[in-house]
């Protein structure tokens, strides 16, 4: 048996284990593998400690090849100990610990170092650079402390690091020096819109800041700049710019540059030495982006074994998703002589287009708050297209310019791209290669991300991927999912954003579009109204509702009637109303002129025709006789219908108008995905009609029954008997519980009807009657919530400031019990 060459990798990061990987896809046998890495760890993906400071992912989400991965390639990983010596004549590399090997090939993936401004205080503790795990774990240890954060560079790192700081409860400074924000990939116009939106996010951001030095007595205290000013900081991160790590090239006697010399087979002025990546210079040029690096790799191992085509450059795209800002860059926008600009501005939507055009060719092209066909522009600009006959319609995107407008097929555009299209740029997967894999057998998204690895970074790219499946497969890709996703902003289902929304800690919306890449810029009217809910739900006390993402009826607090006047339900607890509600009722009516005063369904009395200019006024003159809002107009608690009970009623069995005034109070106010409606009757007759609600109590000689789910619309549903319960109290904990157990996991929109037959009554009994610790869990939940729910719109609108129900009501009637 003769012996495989040996090929030695120095370096264990993204650019020397993608060239491995290359290798042994065009042939396994090819060579026996040693990798030598400096970090005490597996390979990950670099570009993904963004997402890892932000706490959207943690290690294992970002590591690309595990132990098991190396052990089934029979690769050598020798990890946590750098190679410090190359001796090209003996061939060997010698490490740190003094470990000795000899190569026939030898790879050099040695990356880049971080820059570090030579100031004054460069080296005190509490400055660090973002390029590795070890960073991270010293950002994330000076977040847990608190205090303030400087990120010196407003690049694409810095911003993002800002960013993963700012999500950790830092408060944020950048400071950069240019003028423009992210300038080698944004104009001016693109790079002001990026910096408006990061201020209104709550960072500083400093453009034109030279820092003169870091301020500190053995740690960091705070930077000075060069025009006097200081900012105080616990943590200085440099995010400047990278150097091709060249050392050991140097000292071994390769010919370098700014970066290792290298031809188009990636093979450096000593034939049996090879280079790859960030340290690599290639015809006068060095590269710091990741889709240079997969197109390297792929040339590397094509000359290894033996194939004629070679690396001729790379054109570079940036993209940047940071709090929900998305902006993309590719090619030369800077324009010139015999250069064109063609621009669009939408400044409602905060939306910025740039698009670069010599001749009949696209070279350039700049997108902000809209993406979309990002992808598409950087394929015109890589293939060089002809763009003549588009000219016209370049400027609006794939859809327009193929004629198919708005309205155009959703995978036009993927079905558009060439088979060397880049889908997933995380980890440099092309159209083809996961069309072959849907061809292969993976025929699921789960799938294709197994062997192909598209989508599983993050996951920005998921509808590409789903729209080559739908494509490929036709008829017989029925989808992903069972369940429909939240709307055409995101692939996301409503229980995944729920369920990442508090994993991941999301506490603003654009946070979560950030986070879970929505493609739309703040998203659209389905979605934004769904997280304004979800957000409400998840964080209570800590959220602020977001008005402008509510319903017009509920940013108002009265429902629109079709002649544009409102319609107001002041709230009558449990039915009930007295002299001095009557007489304000009355006199609002003739005040305003209100043409019809109806009671409702819900035993409450609605007045009609309120002129818009004229809300204010109204809601103060019935506050002052003790009414607050009825939400009627709300996803809320509308009324507790309820009957006379056995205070008056000769077949009641219990006081139905007193449980049902003690729910209403306990309940109002509680956003919920949809209206919701409670009755209590106070005999089996059912006169307040329970078995219709989304809730309802039906009084009984030995206790209450209680049941849920009903619903008296279009498509009438009876309820589903709950259970028994013998006292009061037992069917206020119940009826809590259930409403939280609702709100948690109901999706947007969805009334109790439709979930209850969708998870099942098995599902709910076993939740609520069968788990008494989890049924005092969901209740304390609902009532912790409900010191921040129940707010008077009313109040709040007509006195200018925060209203709260327990401070309005003390005069009026006493709360429940908590």
């Amino acid at each position: 048996m003769i012996d495989k060459p040996h090929l030695v990798v120095i370096g264990n990061g993204m650019a020397g284990c993608r060239a491995v990987e290359e290798i042994l896809a065009r042939d396994a046998d090819a060579y026996r593998i040693t990798i030598f890495g400096a970090e005490p760890r597996v390979n990950y993906n670099r570009i993904m400690l963004s997402p890892l400071l932000a706490g959207d992912k943690g290690f294992d989400d970002i590591v690309i090849n595990d132990h098991a991965r190396y052990a089934d390639n029979l690769i050598d990983l020798v990890a946590g100990d750098a190679v410090v010596a190359i001796d090209r004549s003996a061939q060997t590399v010698t490490a740190r610990s003094g470990r000795v090997e000899h190569y026939d090939k030898l790879l050099l993936a040695t990356g880049s170092d971080p820059f570090i401004i030579p100031c004054p205080g460069h080296d005190l503790q509490g400055v660090v650079t973002f390029r590795d795990m070890d960073d991270v774990g010293k950002m994330l240890r000076a977040a847990d402390a608190g205090g303030d954060a400087v990120v010196i560079g407003g690049g694409l790192l810095g911003l993002e690091a800002a960013h993963g700081l700012a999500l950790r409860g830092m408060k944020v400074t950048v400071l950069h020096l240019m003028p423009t924000l992210m300038e080698r990939q944004l104009d001016e116009a693109a790079g002001w819109l990026l910096k408006e939106a990061l201020e209104a996010r709550g960072q500083v951001i400093l453009t034109g800041a030279d820092t003169a030095e870091i301020i500190g007595h053995g740690r960091v205290e705070g930077i000075r700049l060069k025009d006097g000013r200081e900012i105080p900081a616990s943590l200085v991160v440099m995010a400047v710019g990278i150097r091709p790590n060249v050392a050991l090239a140097r000292d071994a006697g390769l010919a370098i540059g700014r970066g290792i010399h290298v031809d188009d087979h990636l093979v450096t002025s000593d034939a049996n030495i090879l280079a790859v990546g960030e340290c690599v210079e290639h015809n006068g040029l060095v590269y710091g982006l990741v889709a240079p690096l997969w197109e390297m790799c792929r040339s590397l191992a094509d000359g290894l074994v033996a194939v004629p085509s070679g690396y001729t450059g790379s054109v570079t795209s940036t993209k940047l998703k940071v709090s929900g800002i998305d902006v993309f860059s590719a090619g030369d926008f800077s324009g010139g002589a015999g250069c064109e600009d063609i621009v669009m501005r939408d400044a409602s939507r905060g939306v910025y287009k740039r698009v670069v055009v010599k001749g009949d060719r696209l070279v350039g092209a700049v997108l902000y708050g809209d993406t979309r066909d990002g992808n598409w522009y950087f394929d015109l600009l890589k293939r060089q297209d002809d763009v003549s006959d588009i000219r016209d319609a370049l400027i609006f995107g794939q859809a327009f310019a193929s004629g198919g407008g708005a309205d155009a097929n959703p995978d036009a555009a993927v079905a558009a791209m060439s088979d060397d299209g880049e889908i997933c740029g995380c980890n440099g997967v092309s159209k083809g290669k996961v069309v072959s894999a849907i061809v292969g057998g993976a025929v699921t998204l789960d799938a294709v991300r197994a062997c192909t690895k598209a989508s599983a970074s993050c996951g920005s790219c998921t509808g590409l991927v789903e729209g080559l499946l739908s494509l490929t497969l036709g008829d017989a890709f029925a989808g992903e999912r069972a369940a429909p996703t939240v709307c055409k902003c995101t692939s996301f289902t409503h229980e995944e954003v729920r369920r990442l929304i508090v994993e991941k800690a999301l506490k603003v919306i654009p946070q979560v579009m950030q986070a879970l890449h929505w493609t739309t810029p703040d998203g659209c009217a389905s979605c934004r109204p769904a997280l304004n809910y979800y957000l409400l739900c998840a964080w209570p006390g800590d959220y602020v509702d977001d008005q402008q993402s509510r319903f017009v009826n509920e940013r108002m607090h009265a429902n629109i009637q079709k002649d544009g006047t409102y319609s107001v339900v002041p709230r009558m607890w449990g039915g009930i109303t007295n002299p001095r509600e009557l007489r304000a009722i009355a006199d609002v009516v003739d005040k305003f002129k209100a043409p019809l005063v109806k009671v409702t369904g819900g035993q409450r009395l609605d007045i009609f025709g309120i002129r818009k200019e004229d809300l204010p006024a109204v809601w103060a003159d019935l506050n002052a006789a003790g009414m607050v809002s009825g939400h009627a107009y709300g996803k809320t608690l509308r009324t507790v219908k309820t009957c006379v009970g056995s205070d008056w009623c000769r077949f009641g069995t219990q006081d139905s108008t007193g449980l049902g005034v003690k729910i209403e109070q306990m309940t109002w106010g509680s956003f919920m995905p949809h209206k919701f409606k409670i009755a209590v009757s106070g005999c089996p007759r059912n006169c307040a009609e329970s078995t219709i609600k989304d809730f309802g109590v039906i009084c009984v000689d030995s206790g209450y029954e209680l049941s849920i789910g009903g619903n008296g619309g279009i498509k009438v549903r009876v309820t589903d008997l709950l259970c028994k319960v013998a006292t009061e109290q037992e069917a206020m904990d119940y009826c809590a519980a259930f409403i939280q157990l609702y709100r948690e996991e109901a999706r947007y929109l969805d009334r109790t009807a439709p979930w209850v037959e969708r998870v099942g009554l098995d599902y709910i009994k076993q939740r609520i009657v069968e788990d008494a610790a989890g049924r005092e869990t969901l209740r304390d939940r609902f009532l912790f919530s409900q010191l921040f729910m129940q707010d008077d719109p009313w109040a709040k609108r007509a006195a200018g400031e925060d209203y709260k129900l327990h401070q309005h009501l003390a005069e009026i009637r006493p709360m429940v019990p908590a």
